[in-house]
């Protein structure tokens, strides 16, 4: 490009005879640095004039995202005098000599922000034809930082997981790689439906064979850096299994439950409402009759004919309801005439057996009158005989009676 602008130049002083042609070069269109570096910047110029009075050099620039542009710095050579913007006061420096046509811009520390696009304008009075400015880019240069290496998903059999590498920063933006390594630490080829893109790696139906050692590489073109994890693929977790068998069960019982309640609500609502109509609570209530016997709805009660007819289908069902309840009422009568017949049979009888009862102890009071004069009869011809026994016998030959024994009683006396 610098050829380029230099062969326009000559053209331009060969065809415009004694007309200034003014031309500004920077000799790259992009430079790259580290970041923290000291740099500099070239940007040459040349004019028709030999020693121009004036010469201002302004270096600018690119705003961030499309925004304005910033003025890093103004030079006049007339008075020497180079003002700088707050930012770059003390980070930035013109190497100028108008002499030869030098003006380079100089950078300390630069960093991130410095990644945008730097211009170089010369403006001298007499001379404005010509390329006045040119434009060229810096690239600051930064070490991937030390990745990160993780495991989304559980390592189990038949599971699919990722592994993810990322480097929080790095400039030109890195890029990833993963190598696996067996237990022995021997190199080992993934399996053809692993994917490697941006950093993750995704492996699919692992199994114990997908056990290892996993290494990420992030890499630009200063320097790379690296992580590694160990990926031990497990059976899947008994407790797991149990927890969601648990809780599916948990789910099923309390679905039951739930329904159970539903149901016996349901019966419930409907046992009350077959309750209500039996016990006639559901009626309706007129101020007065209307004619041909029929209930005429109270004043204001705005009614309409449909409301007068389901009132009336729901009078004649009621109406039967009480004509049954009369003749259960008339069956209840004779039932109760009967049981009060039952009564006074009943009552005859215990009158009959009262006088069963007089009967049978008047009869039970003779016999023991009987038994007893029988009796005592008997002891008086037993007493007889034992008299004449006696009064055979001697009475001075009869020993004498015991002291203690009672004096003989006469059994005549009784």
């Amino acid at each position: 490009m610098g050829t380029w602008i230099f062969s326009l130049t000559f053209v331009c002083l060969a065809l415009i005879s004694g007309v200034s042609c003014l031309t500004v070069v920077i000799p790259e269109v992009k430079y790259e640095y580290a970041r923290g570096d000291n740099i500099t910047l070239p940007c040459n110029f040349k004019s028709n004039q030999a020693s121009p009075a004036l010469v201002i050099i302004t270096w600018t620039a690119e705003g961030v995202n499309g925004g304005e542009d910033v003025v890093i710095l103004t030079h006049y050579s007339s008075p020497d005098r180079t003002d700088y913007t707050s930012t770059y006061e003390k980070r930035a420096k013109l190497d100028v000599n108008t002499a030869t046509g030098k003006a380079d811009l100089r950078l300390y520390s630069i960093s991130l922000d410095d990644n945008r696009r730097f211009v170089c304008r010369v403006q001298i009075p007499g001379d404005d034809e010509g390329i006045p400015a040119d434009t060229t880019e810096l690239v600051v240069l930064v070490a991937p930082s030390p990745p990160i290496c993780k495991v989304e998903g559980k390592a189990e059999y038949g599971q699919n997981i990722n592994l993810t590498c990322r480097s929080e920063e790095g400039s030109p933006p890195p890029t990833y790689k993963w190598d696996r390594r067996s237990v022995e630490n021997i190199p080992k080829m993934n399996e053809p439906r692993t994917t490697d893109k941006g950093g993750i790696l995704s492996l699919y139906n692992i199994s114990k064979d997908t056990s290892g050692y996993y290494i990420c590489t992030s890499a630009n073109k200063i320097r790379s850096a690296t992580c590694n994890l160990t990926l031990a693929v497990m059976p899947p977790s008994m407790l797991g299994s149990v927890g969601q068998t648990a809780g599916i069960i948990a789910a099923v019982v309390a679905a039951l439950i739930i329904f159970i309640i539903v149901i016996y609500c349901c019966c419930c609502k409907k046992k009350g409402q077959d309750e209500e109509y039996t016990m006639g609570v559901k009626e309706y209530r007129d101020n007065e009759p209307a004619e041909n016997g029929e209930r005429r709805a109270p004043q204001g009660d705005a009614r309409t004919e449909r409301d007068t007819r389901e009132r009336r289908d729901y009078d004649d069902p009621r109406s039967d309801y009480d004509d049954r309840r009369s003749d259960y009422t008339e069956r209840r009568t004779d039932y109760d005439d009967r049981r009060s017949d039952f009564s006074d049979r009943r009552s005859d009888y215990d009158d009959r057996r009262s006088d069963y009862t007089d009967r049978t102890d008047d009869r039970r009071d003779r016999r023991y009158d009987d038994d007893r004069r029988d009796n005592r009869y008997d002891d008086d011809r037993r007493y007889d005989s034992r008299d004449r026994r006696y009064d055979d016998r001697e009475y001075d030959d009869r020993p004498a009676p015991p002291a203690n024994k009672p004096p003989r009683r006469d059994y005549d006396d009784d």
